[in-house]
């Protein structure tokens, strides 16, 4: 570790593989697990990376989280599948049911499985990223623990549930991973254990009155993006991936934080097709860069230097921080080197 708190990835990778592992979890699940958090932390999402293993460990401790998920599979119909988390971590579900729609869509050019029994799964980018990887073009869905009014109430109703859409084929794939609040709930949750304030706008108290305090926020709502439009989002991917899939949905679903004596019982959808099958792999591929290469060349606004897609700063970040390594909070580093000696490790310095 630097003196900038800059830790090589592998030595994060290593190092949580080993915690999560220690916490009952199957040696590749636990770095598939850990490889996903650093994942959010390579792409600049922090509120969704490795500062997370604290509450995984102790819903796992707690057993509100299976280590050995069973997973099974209900082929409902040939493009279609459903798939029981069996309360099992959100990443080994998502995982999963995104590979079974990718199988699908690969022999019928669509396919779309939906998850329940299922815990928070991180980012959807991870999913995106699955299906782009397969040349499938996708869209991702979950619902999530209550924290945003519908569009004309004042209390928690609709979770900030991510959505997410991906399509290859340019050689910049667009891969769109966005929160339908103004600021994901776990943006808040990091600038309350930082003691740092949150922008106007973000969310409201317990009176109903804006805050920027983050621990008021978090007693109180975080607010729709866009007004009515996030909260449709918001309500339609309750519909889909909760109410759908058998899983919790309408205020429902557990909170990792504070609802610590029973599963989440999350609900997700997984879509993937082939966009390629209409015009062939040449023309679509040719067109899609046509169309990067129109948008990127688009007259700038005024404090813009450049237009990009959506993912691609992430992109550019992840492979930048891959090769300097990650600048991790003094916090974070204690709450791991804490992790890591409660099942009898040493910590970062055991793996540098």
């Amino acid at each position: 570790m630097s003196t900038n708190g800059t830790i090589p990835v592998s030595v994060l990778q290593k190092l949580g593989t080993a915690i999560f592992e220690a916490n009952g979890l199957p040696k590749e699940d636990a770095a598939y697990i850990t490889e996903c958090l650093l994942y959010a932390d390579l792409r600049g999402v922090q509120s969704h990376g490795i500062n997370r293993v604290s509450n995984y460990t102790l819903r796992l401790k707690k057993k509100l989280i299976n280590p050995h998920p069973s997973l099974a599979v209900d082929d409902v119909m040939p493009a279609l599948a459903r798939v029981d988390g069996d309360d099992g971590m959100g990443f080994l579900v998502g995982r999963k049911a995104m590979q079974e729609a990718i199988d699908r869509a690969s022999k019928f050019g669509v396919g779309m499985a939906l998850a329940y029994k299922s815990s928070h799964f991180g980012m959807s980018a991870i999913y995106l990223q699955q299906a782009v990887d397969a040349g499938m073009a996708a869209m991702v869905m979950t619902n999530a623990s209550s924290a945003m009014p519908i569009w004309g109430g004042r209390s928690p109703f609709l979770g900030t549930s991510p959505f997410g859409l991906a399509a290859p084929g340019a050689d910049v794939p667009l891969i769109l991973d966005m929160a339908t609040s103004v600021a994901a709930r776990g943006k808040i949750r990091r600038a309350s254990k930082r003691g740092e304030q949150i922008p106007e706008g973000w969310a409201l108290d317990e009176q109903g009155k804006p805050t920027t305090d983050p621990d008021a926020a978090l007693k109180g709502i975080v607010l729709p993006l866009g007004g009515p439009k996030g909260s449709g989002l918001s309500m339609l991917m309750e519909a889909m991936a909760g109410v759908a899939s058998g899983a919790a949905f309408g205020g429902e679903v557990g909170n990792p934080y504070l609802d610590l004596d029973r599963p989440q019982s999350t609900g997700h959808l997984f879509m993937a097709f082939k966009p390629d099958a209409f015009l062939g792999a040449d023309a679509y591929r040719e067109r899609m860069n046509d169309l990067v290469g129109r948008a990127k060349s688009s007259e700038l606004a005024d404090g813009f230097k450049e237009i990009l897609m959506p993912g691609e700063i992430e992109a550019r970040l992840a492979a930048e921080r891959a090769v300097a390594g990650l600048v991790v909070p003094p916090e974070d580093v204690a709450m791991l080197n804490a992790e890591a000696a409660a099942v009898g490790l040493e910590g970062l310095k055991e793996f540098a």
